[in-house]
Protein backbone atom coordinates (compact mmCIF):
# COMPACT_ATOMS: atom_id res chain seq x y z
CA UNK A 1 0.00 0.00 0.00
CA UNK A 2 1.39 3.55 -1.00
CA UNK A 3 2.45 5.59 2.19
CA UNK A 4 3.11 9.29 1.84
CA UNK A 5 4.65 11.81 4.37
CA UNK A 6 2.05 15.24 4.55
CA UNK A 7 1.95 18.14 6.48
CA UNK A 8 -1.18 18.25 8.52
CA UNK A 9 -2.73 22.76 9.48
CA UNK A 10 -1.05 23.02 12.62
CA UNK A 11 2.49 22.19 10.49
CA UNK A 12 3.12 18.75 11.94
CA UNK A 13 3.69 15.35 9.79
CA UNK A 14 1.75 12.13 9.68
CA UNK A 15 1.68 9.77 7.10
CA UNK A 16 -0.88 9.13 4.93
CA UNK A 17 -2.33 6.03 3.21
CA UNK A 18 -3.86 7.46 -0.20
CA UNK A 19 -5.18 4.27 -1.40
CA UNK A 20 -7.69 4.34 2.00
CA UNK A 21 -8.03 8.09 2.29
CA UNK A 22 -6.77 7.45 5.96
CA UNK A 23 -3.77 9.46 7.93
CA UNK A 24 -1.88 8.27 11.12
CA UNK A 25 -3.19 11.73 12.79
CA UNK A 26 -5.49 13.96 12.02
CA UNK A 27 -5.01 16.34 8.63
CA UNK A 28 -6.59 18.95 10.76
CA UNK A 29 -3.32 18.50 13.09
CA UNK A 30 -1.15 15.62 14.17
CA UNK A 31 -0.06 17.52 17.52
CA UNK A 32 -3.62 18.77 17.87
CA UNK A 33 -4.90 16.31 18.34
CA UNK A 34 -2.91 14.21 20.64
CA UNK A 35 -3.39 17.08 23.05
CA UNK A 36 -6.65 17.36 22.43
CA UNK A 37 -7.92 13.55 22.69
CA UNK A 38 -5.33 11.71 24.45
CA UNK A 39 -3.27 14.14 26.67
CA UNK A 40 -5.45 17.01 28.04
CA UNK A 41 -8.69 14.49 27.80
CA UNK A 42 -7.12 11.07 29.04
CA UNK A 43 -3.67 11.53 30.56
CA UNK A 44 -4.65 14.63 32.83
CA UNK A 45 -7.60 12.98 34.62
CA UNK A 46 -5.44 10.09 35.52
CA UNK A 47 -4.82 10.34 39.55
CA UNK A 48 -2.63 7.78 40.07
CA UNK A 49 0.39 7.85 41.18
CA UNK A 50 2.28 5.91 38.45
CA UNK A 51 0.52 5.99 34.96
CA UNK A 52 0.47 2.66 33.38
CA UNK A 53 -0.62 3.26 29.23
CA UNK A 54 -1.45 0.98 26.97
CA UNK A 55 -1.41 2.52 23.38
CA UNK A 56 -3.55 0.83 20.40
CA UNK A 57 -1.69 2.16 17.19
CA UNK A 58 1.66 3.01 18.61
CA UNK A 59 2.22 4.27 14.52
CA UNK A 60 4.81 7.24 14.77
CA UNK A 61 5.18 7.55 17.81
CA UNK A 62 3.39 10.36 18.24
CA UNK A 63 1.13 10.13 21.38
CA UNK A 64 3.85 8.60 22.88
CA UNK A 65 6.83 11.24 22.83
CA UNK A 66 4.05 14.41 23.70
CA UNK A 67 3.12 11.95 27.04
CA UNK A 68 7.00 12.04 27.87
CA UNK A 69 6.86 15.83 27.49
CA UNK A 70 3.84 16.33 29.42
CA UNK A 71 3.48 13.28 32.20
CA UNK A 72 3.75 14.83 35.90
CA UNK A 73 4.55 11.48 36.60
CA UNK A 74 6.42 8.34 36.57
CA UNK A 75 4.85 6.27 33.11
CA UNK A 76 4.79 2.97 32.11
CA UNK A 77 4.01 2.73 28.53
CA UNK A 78 2.94 0.12 26.16
CA UNK A 79 2.26 0.68 22.54
CA UNK A 80 0.84 -1.93 20.37
CA UNK A 81 1.90 -1.68 16.96
CA UNK A 82 1.20 -4.49 14.09
CA UNK A 83 2.57 -3.08 11.13
CA UNK A 84 5.50 -0.81 12.65
CA UNK A 85 6.50 2.33 11.36
CA UNK A 86 9.71 2.28 9.61
CA UNK A 87 13.10 4.04 10.85
CA UNK A 88 12.89 6.35 7.35
CA UNK A 89 9.98 7.53 8.29
CA UNK A 90 10.58 8.10 12.02
CA UNK A 91 13.09 10.22 10.62
CA UNK A 92 11.13 12.08 8.08
CA UNK A 93 8.98 13.72 10.83
CA UNK A 94 9.14 17.00 11.96
CA UNK A 95 7.21 16.42 16.29
CA UNK A 96 10.94 17.72 17.46
CA UNK A 97 11.07 21.33 15.52
CA UNK A 98 7.33 21.77 15.89
CA UNK A 99 6.93 21.30 19.44
CA UNK A 100 10.39 22.80 20.11
CA UNK A 101 11.87 20.04 21.82
CA UNK A 102 15.04 19.80 20.61
CA UNK A 103 16.37 19.12 24.13
CA UNK A 104 14.41 16.15 24.26
CA UNK A 105 15.66 14.53 20.95
CA UNK A 106 17.27 11.36 22.62
CA UNK A 107 14.44 10.74 24.44
CA UNK A 108 12.63 10.81 20.98
CA UNK A 109 15.70 8.55 19.13
CA UNK A 110 15.71 6.29 22.28
CA UNK A 111 11.60 5.61 22.13
CA UNK A 112 12.02 4.67 18.65
CA UNK A 113 15.38 3.03 18.22
CA UNK A 114 14.96 0.49 21.54
CA UNK A 115 14.47 -3.02 20.49
CA UNK A 116 10.47 -4.20 20.56
CA UNK A 117 9.39 -6.59 22.94
CA UNK A 118 11.54 -5.51 26.04
CA UNK A 119 10.89 -3.20 28.30
CA UNK A 120 13.37 -0.50 28.31
CA UNK A 121 13.92 3.07 30.33
CA UNK A 122 13.90 5.92 28.64
CA UNK A 123 14.38 7.88 31.61
CA UNK A 124 14.28 6.89 35.55
CA UNK A 125 10.37 8.11 35.61
CA UNK A 126 9.46 6.60 31.95
CA UNK A 127 9.82 3.02 30.84
CA UNK A 128 8.19 2.00 27.13
CA UNK A 129 7.40 -1.51 25.85
CA UNK A 130 6.93 -2.10 22.59
CA UNK A 131 4.55 -5.03 21.14
CA UNK A 132 4.06 -5.72 17.90
CA UNK A 133 0.71 -7.72 17.80
CA UNK A 134 -2.47 -7.64 16.34
CA UNK A 135 -4.88 -5.88 18.35
CA UNK A 136 -7.52 -8.79 18.61
CA UNK A 137 -4.57 -11.11 20.22
CA UNK A 138 -3.97 -8.60 23.59
CA UNK A 139 -5.17 -10.80 26.74
CA UNK A 140 -3.70 -8.23 29.38
CA UNK A 141 -6.07 -8.11 32.52
CA UNK A 142 -6.29 -4.92 35.06
CA UNK A 143 -2.76 -3.66 33.49
CA UNK A 144 -3.57 -0.14 32.83
CA UNK A 145 -4.52 2.95 33.98
CA UNK A 146 -5.54 4.66 30.75
CA UNK A 147 -5.70 3.37 26.80
CA UNK A 148 -5.35 5.54 24.11
CA UNK A 149 -7.25 4.02 21.13
CA UNK A 150 -5.86 5.08 18.32
CA UNK A 151 -6.27 2.62 15.56
CA UNK A 152 -7.63 3.77 11.83
CA UNK A 153 -10.82 4.35 11.65
CA UNK A 154 -13.89 2.49 11.71
CA UNK A 155 -14.51 2.86 7.91
CA UNK A 156 -11.57 1.60 6.82
CA UNK A 157 -11.21 -1.01 9.58
CA UNK A 158 -14.35 -1.76 11.05
CA UNK A 159 -13.36 -4.91 12.98
CA UNK A 160 -11.51 -2.94 15.43
CA UNK A 161 -14.03 -1.50 16.60
CA UNK A 162 -16.15 -4.11 17.73
CA UNK A 163 -17.44 -5.80 20.95
CA UNK A 164 -14.74 -8.10 20.92
CA UNK A 165 -12.25 -5.50 20.87
CA UNK A 166 -13.55 -3.18 23.25
CA UNK A 167 -13.94 -6.46 25.88
CA UNK A 168 -10.60 -6.96 25.36
CA UNK A 169 -9.77 -2.81 26.04
CA UNK A 170 -12.14 -2.96 29.09
CA UNK A 171 -10.41 -6.52 31.23
CA UNK A 172 -6.70 -4.55 30.08
CA UNK A 173 -7.98 -1.47 32.23
CA UNK A 174 -8.21 -1.34 36.03
CA UNK A 175 -10.88 -0.45 37.90
CA UNK A 176 -12.13 3.37 37.09
CA UNK A 177 -9.62 3.15 33.98
CA UNK A 178 -10.21 5.26 31.34
CA UNK A 179 -10.07 4.56 27.58
CA UNK A 180 -10.13 7.63 25.24
CA UNK A 181 -10.49 7.81 21.71
CA UNK A 182 -11.08 10.57 18.50
CA UNK A 183 -13.50 8.61 17.44
CA UNK A 184 -17.71 9.66 17.70
CA UNK A 185 -19.55 6.64 15.93
CA UNK A 186 -22.34 5.70 17.16
CA UNK A 187 -21.69 2.23 16.69
CA UNK A 188 -18.03 2.57 18.42
CA UNK A 189 -20.30 4.19 21.11
CA UNK A 190 -22.73 1.52 21.30
CA UNK A 191 -19.77 -0.73 21.38
CA UNK A 192 -18.36 0.29 24.32
CA UNK A 193 -21.51 0.40 26.49
CA UNK A 194 -22.12 -3.13 25.44
CA UNK A 195 -19.24 -4.12 27.17
CA UNK A 196 -19.83 -2.57 30.62
CA UNK A 197 -17.74 1.37 29.65
CA UNK A 198 -19.45 4.26 31.36
CA UNK A 199 -19.58 6.52 27.84
CA UNK A 200 -19.08 10.21 27.45
CA UNK A 201 -19.18 12.37 24.21
CA UNK A 202 -16.52 15.26 24.62
CA UNK A 203 -16.14 18.34 22.16
CA UNK A 204 -13.42 16.93 19.36
CA UNK A 205 -10.50 18.23 18.11
CA UNK A 206 -10.21 20.13 15.47
CA UNK A 207 -11.95 18.87 12.42
CA UNK A 208 -14.67 16.52 14.35
CA UNK A 209 -17.21 17.35 16.69
CA UNK A 210 -17.18 15.00 19.06
CA UNK A 211 -14.81 12.65 20.55
CA UNK A 212 -15.32 9.47 23.08
CA UNK A 213 -14.16 9.20 26.73
CA UNK A 214 -15.20 5.78 28.63
CA UNK A 215 -14.61 4.77 31.91
CA UNK A 216 -14.55 1.11 33.59
CA UNK A 217 -16.80 0.86 36.60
Amino acid sequence: MKREIIITSDGSSTINLPDWNEQYHSKNGSINETYHVFINSGLKLVENDTVSILEIGFGTGLNCFITYLESEKPVDYVGVEAYPVSAEEVEKMNFISVLKAEKESEAFNKIHSVPWEEKHQVTDSFSILKRKQFFEDIDDVEAFNLIYFDAFGARVQPELWTEAIFTKMYNALKPNGILVTYSAKGSVRRAMIAVGFAVERLPGPPGKREMLRAIKK
